[in-house]
């Protein structure tokens, strides 16, 4: 668990990272695909006796607004962090007028905040629709924590980003995907 203020360690591209905080975020809303501001729509949940918090950020939808326009009523992707994390975030982005540095958010960050590889990623899904004629909830969950692979330590966001890219080439390996052009991650 971070100790910091901003109760997150770095784990991955600091650029990446102020990507998904900044950048529009796709979504479907009403069945329709728009663009949500990131940082909004702010939830609170718990997990495992943890609490986390969920918000806006851009760049994990994919081509699934497209696929499911017209078909999905709400579908966005949301960013989980540890209760608190989005307000400052706030702070420095639109109260500091940092969203207009990103060179010196980025230098902020990775000066100011340490990088680890015991980090968590933690997936949760939830869909409601009619499944034989009811009303029904179905939720997926998967929580990943760092661990040693083949003698070596590797975070969570590690393995989880790996681990995708090796199911899909042992896909197309057994001939389940098409071996060339594009692949939508809802085809998988």
């Amino acid at each position: 668990y971070p100790t910091n203020a901003l109760k997150y360690n770095l784990t991955w591209s600091t650029d990446g990272l102020i990507n998904e905080y900044l950048n529009p975020c796709e979504a479907l809303v009403g069945g329709q695909r728009v663009s949500l501001a990131p940082l909004e729509d702010l939830e609170g949940f718990a997990l495992d006796g943890v609490d986390y918090e969920c918000f806006n950020t851009s760049g994990g939808l994919g081509t699934l607004g497209e696929t499911l326009e017209g078909k999905a009523r709400r579908v966005s992707y949301r960013t989980i962090r540890y209760p608190g994390h989005r307000d400052i975030l706030r702070l420095l982005l639109t109260g500091l007028g940092l969203e207009r540095r990103r060179d010196l958010l980025k230098d902020i960050f990775e000066h100011a905040l340490p990088r680890t590889d015991q980090d968590v990623v933690v997936v949760f899904c939830t869909a409601t629709g009619m499944i034989d004629g009811a009303l029904r909830e179905v939720s997926f969950l998967n929580k990943s924590l760092s661990a040693e692979v083949a003698g070596k330590r590797w975070s969570a966001i590690q393995i989880t980003t790996a681990a995708g890219v090796c199911g899909v080439l042992d896909m197309v390996r057994s001939g389940h995907l098409p071996g060339r052009g594009f692949i939508g991650q809802e085809q998988v």
